[in-house]
């Protein structure tokens, strides 16, 4: 990934969040999910970019979740650290500045903040078909 599409991915989270946003589930305790980017790619006929902003509380986490099948995901984390386990790959704390990806059909078993006295921030961005509208699914228990 160039710099620059980096930069305009965190930069994206920087924008007015009340200009375009609204909640969209998969929140889980002490964890907001907001939508901050929707675009369709003029140059892939059928597929958007979603950039999702998930704010975690000291402690806060999100419930184990899917996405859809059409979707890939580069996730940022912006501020704190992020403990997540994508599959049974193993539990990976990313820091501040450290990126992940999710291929479509992954299970994302884990994923909460490191941290029980400091927040933490995320960036998700979607490639995903345009007609789906729900972005997380929860596990299946």
């Amino acid at each position: 990934m160039t710099k620059s599409l980096a930069c305009a991915f965190a930069l994206t989270a920087l924008l007015p969040i009340s200009a375009f946003a609204h909640d969209t589930p998969g929140g889980g305790e002490g964890a907001k999910v907001t939508l901050v980017y929707d675009h369709e790619l003029p140059n892939v006929p059928g597929k958007s970019m979603r950039g999702v902003l998930v704010e975690y509380a000291p402690g806060g986490f999100s419930e184990g979740h899917t996405h859809p099948v059409s979707a890939f995901i580069y996730a940022t984390v912006l501020e704190g650290a992020i403990r997540s386990q994508v599959n049974d790959g193993p539990a990976t704390v990313y820091k501040a500045g450290e990126s992940f990806s999710e291929f479509p059909g992954d299970r994302h078993g884990i994923s909460e903040n490191a941290s029980k006295t400091s927040p933490a921030k995320l960036l998700a961005v979607f490639v995903v078909d345009t007609a789906q509208q729900e972005l997380t699914f929860p596990l299946k228990k």
